[in-house]
């Protein structure tokens, strides 16, 4: 088994062309899985804590100052100025508005510290961004879910954050107790076992989450081709203003991990912790965000390498 992770982690690329394939290509086995996505958030997020280990997050308060303030301008105020500006556009209570809402408020993606070595980027920076951000996503998406016209009542507000934050603790602390007493000081050949699991989990995930497309595709492709294109626009803009704005400033060294950080996001938390029918509307977007997600590695990797 851990020759087989060894070999997911050399070929993490193409796995995770392969997670969107099968999504696409058995959409009852898609189906199935998605049943089970709280579930494998919360596993996906064990797998991460384990990755990185307690030491790691430890090391995410040295930067506190950068870290702390990237956080609380990606998933705090981007949304709430888009927010704003939805509000005076009359456009708040659109699908289109839910969805950028959400997936800028949200933390960057579990499996980021992945993408950031498969693009030959600091995944230490890149653990810090992640695990900072997932600490303090209780926090910051409380302000954006109750302006939010869409998400429902104060106390489903409050209680849906709870949620989120128990599932982060939960998952997070058994991540590190398992890490701790598994692998306290783990070889090169563990810390490859490792990322092979994590790329393991993140593939998993995206058949799941491919699974509202299959129906979506043949009843309506035109719907899909727009959700799909406002993903990549939603992706690949906020990474390249994200490196184009650090790349000449004091932050350069960390603009690369802030970049993947800033355009790919776990929206899928908000499976959890968010009512489906509020999530009903923008399923087919939720789907369509994997794509940018999952091509990050082959399309931005001499892009952002270069800067």
């Amino acid at each position: 088994m851990g020759g087989l992770l060894r070999l997911l982690s050399r070929h993490a690329r193409m796995c995770l062309i392969a997670g969107l394939a099968t999504g696409l290509l058995f959409p009852t086995f898609a189906t199935w899985l998605s049943l089970w996505l709280p579930f494998m958030v919360a596993a996906l997020l064990t797998v991460t804590a384990l990755r990185i280990g307690h030491t790691a997050a430890r090391g995410a308060t040295r930067d506190l100052r950068w870290g702390l303030g990237a956080v609380a301008v990606l998933q705090m105020a981007l949304p709430l100025a888009f927010l704003g500006l939805l509000h005076a556009l009359g456009l708040a209570n659109t699908p289109v508005a839910l969805a950028l809402v959400l997936v800028t408020a949200a933390p960057a993606i579990s499996g980021s510290p992945n993408l950031a070595l498969l693009l030959g980027l600091d995944a230490g920076r890149m653990m810090q961004v992640m695990v900072l951000g997932t600490a303090a996503f209780p926090l910051t998406v409380l302000p954006v879910l109750l302006l939010s016209p869409q998400i429902g009542a104060p106390s489903d507000v409050l209680a849906s954050a709870a949620l989120v934050l128990l599932v982060i603790l939960g998952a997070t602390a058994l991540g590190f107790i398992l890490r701790a007493a598994l692998y306290p000081t783990p070889s090169t050949a563990q810390i490859q076992t490792l990322d092979g699991a994590s790329v393991l989990a993140f593939c998993v995930i995206v058949v799941a989450l491919m699974a509202p497309l299959n129906a979506a595709l043949r009843a309506a492709p035109g719907q899909v081709a727009l959700w799909a294109f406002l993903a990549l626009a939603i992706s690949y803009g906020l990474q390249a203003t994200t490196l184009f704005a650090l790349r000449k400033t004091a932050l350069h060294t960390v603009a690369g991990p802030l970049a993947i950080g800033a355009g790919n996001r776990n929206i899928a938390l908000f499976l959890v912790a968010l009512p489906p029918d509020v999530l009903a509307p923008i399923l087919i977007f939720i789907g369509c965000w994997q794509l940018p997600m999952y091509l990050t590695p082959i399309r931005s990797h001499r892009s952002i390498e270069r800067h």
